[in-house]
């Protein structure tokens, strides 16, 4: 995976397993932890304390809340429930930082984070530190039996933490995308470079094949149950579809041919003026996209990027092509047969959101994290370009509204087997 170049942007190094045999579990849970909570700092170094308030658009949030929020989960559901005598850092903090977990409490509207101009940076770093030494504290105290019994928490909190790693980057470019003079998170950020070897199509013929997460290493509830589908016959691209494909699908009217879209997606590309992906502005006649090293020339080799399910739908139409399923997604990359799958762009899929077959969420606040979720969203797979390192696999389900194109999200295509 290409990185960015500078530390302050590079991405975090796969987390140490929590059950190593090279030390005693207290040590590798320290390690663990320590290592994605400074990966979060990390990410937040370059901006100054007033890029870390503005909230650009009701679906993102500032950075110094994803701070304060991942701060708060470990502090309700670790510290809270399992470190006795343990007093919060701030009797407000909770309905502050609190996002959608109804089980845990009252709120504060996600609407209105962008609002918050106290507690400010400098505060929150006072709380992230105050959380942090508790829980190394706390780890160094605990037996084994304690610990062992709280690892997958950790292990859950941690992986939280990284999916916040990545909105950090994603709202922070939305942001700066809105600004006029176009301020770079980091302006030797270069975007990664696609792969283009191999022939052009994978086929997957006819056949019974086994999906989401067998395993009992990490993974989210919405993987599991692991189950057979049918998949195929079908022709996967091996590539991403590149800024030069959907530079020609511009010049072909794209945006303006209804016969293209879903009428959900027609509307919003009327309501929202959209003639290119996300990001991109037309300079002196050529087109340009903010990135996170700021405004670049379009590179016609990238992975195109920012676009929304609608925009990806229409693009295959025009294509002759469709969309992948997830499981058809799933099968060829597990076999190897996709180049970037992991790496440089989300992959938008044609599946719904959905239960797996035997789905149930598990007991209690943590229930609420991903299958209240399973509606009127769309599934994407891979991983982008901020994924922190350690955090993608290939049974993993990211998932966002249809409309949704702030996030590093691309596409390959899909065809009928002959």
């Amino acid at each position: 995976m290409t990185k960015p170049a500078s530390a302050a942007a590079t991405l975090a190094a796969p987390c140490p397993s929590l059950f190593s045999d090279s030390g005693s579990l207290a040590q590798n849970l320290v390690e663990a932890f320590l290592t994605v909570r400074n990966e979060t700092e990390s990410r937040a170094a370059p901006l100054t304390s007033e890029d870390q308030l503005i909230q650009s658009m009701p679906d993102a949030s500032p950075a110094k809340w994803h701070r304060a929020h991942t701060t708060w989960f470990f502090e309700q559901f670790l510290l809270g429930e399992h470190c006795e005598g343990y007093k919060p850092f701030h009797p407000d903090y909770a309905y502050l930082f609190n996002s959608y977990y109804v089980s845990a409490g009252p709120r504060h509207a996600r609407h209105q984070r962008g609002h918050l101009t106290r507690p400010g940076a400098d505060e929150v770093t006072a709380y992230r530190r105050h959380v942090d030494s508790a829980i190394v504290k706390f780890f160094h105290e605990a037996d084994e039996d304690e610990l062992a019994a709280i690892a997958p928490l950790v292990e859950v909190g941690l992986n939280h933490e990284q999916q916040h790693q990545e909105l950090m980057l994603t709202d922070i470019l939305h942001a700066f995308a809105q600004n006029p003079i176009a301020p770079a998170y980091d302006p030797r950020w270069k975007f990664p470079a696609a792969t283009r070897t191999g022939e052009a199509w994978v086929t997957l013929n006819e056949g019974i094949h086994s999906i989401g997460h067998a395993s009992e290493t990490f993974h989210f509830d919405n993987e599991k149950p692991a189950h057979r589908a049918l998949v195929g016959p079908v022709r996967l691209a091996r590539n991403l579809v590149t800024n030069a494909e959907w530079l020609a699908f511009m010049a072909d009217g794209g945006y303006r041919s209804p016969t293209l879209w879903l009428m959900d997606g027609f509307a919003v590309v009327g309501n929202e003026q959209w003639q290119a992906p996300g990001h991109w502005r037309e300079v002196d006649g050529e087109w340009q996209v903010m990135t996170l090293g700021g405004l670049k020339p379009v590179d016609p080799s990238a992975a195109v990027c920012h676009v929304s399910y609608y925009e990806a739908d229409a693009f295959a139409r025009w294509s002759g092509k469709h969309l992948p399923t997830e499981m058809e997604w799933e099968v060829a990359a597990r076999a190897g047969h996709l180049n970037d799958a992991f790496g440089i762009v989300w992959q938008w899929t044609r599946s719904a959101y959905a239960p797996y077959p035997g789905y149930r969420a598990i007991e209690g606040a943590l229930g609420e994290y991903n299958g209240k979720f399973m509606v009127n969203q769309l599934v994407l797979r891979g991983s982008s370009l901020a994924t922190p390192d350690g955090h993608s696999r290939i049974t993993y389900r990211n998932f966002f509204y249809p409309h949704h194109r702030w996030q590093f999200t691309g596409l390959r295509l899909a065809d009928y087997a002959t």
